[in-house]
């Protein structure tokens, strides 16, 4: 992926992350995972290899203060057997609310569709306001458990032995393409 910003909200940029900023980002998912209201299972942070992985892939962002561009917030796009997934996003409670969330979303949203995928799935909390809602909000929506792929129903198993609310989680989905793009 080439270098490129995104669109930001004031003060900030939305970038590729670069080399070195990968050891900021798992005190911004703790910071933001007290919001889950904390438990253990929200407790554990997405490990620095697989950040650098995606970061090698162009398929880690980073939401950026402007002046000393310090990562306040970051998202990060995988891939499972096939489904591309919004596998984490976050932004720290200090910069929240400020549109920095949905300026990630856009920019995954733009990062899935280049790679000619149909479309681009997530699993998140369901009864959070800034979580299920704030992604129909996106173009997601909710998918059926007859509607998961087998990569979603191991998705779904793997955050159950993480210890996540299962009952409280959704698997959702975004059509990628032309006729999808957002406004």
């Amino acid at each position: 992926m080439a270098a490129r910003a995104f669109a930001a909200p004031a003060g900030y940029v939305v970038r590729p992350a670069r080399a070195g900023e990968v050891a900021a980002l798992p005190a911004i998912e703790a910071a933001a995972a007290t919001l889950h209201g904390g438990g253990e299972a929200f407790a554990t942070t997405t490990p620095i290899d697989e950040l650098e992985g995606a970061r090698g892939r162009g398929h880690l962002l980073v939401a950026a203060t402007a002046g000393d561009e310090r990562p306040v917030g970051f998202a990060v796009l995988g891939e499972r057997a096939g489904e591309l997934l919004l596998e984490e996003i976050d932004v720290h409670p200090d910069h929240g609310r400020r549109g920095l969330g949905a300026t990630l979303v856009r920019a995954v949203i733009e990062l899935a569709a280049a790679t000619g995928a149909a479309r681009l799935v997530l699993s998140t909390m369901r009864d959070l306001p800034f979580n299920a809602p704030f992604y129909a909000a996106h173009g997601f929506v909710a998918l059926a458990d007859d509607a998961l792929t087998p990569a979603l129903h191991a998705l779904r198993a793997a955050e159950a032995a993480r210890g996540l609310p299962i009952a409280r989680r959704v698997i959702m989905a975004r059509p990628l393409g032309r006729s999808s793009r957002l406004c």
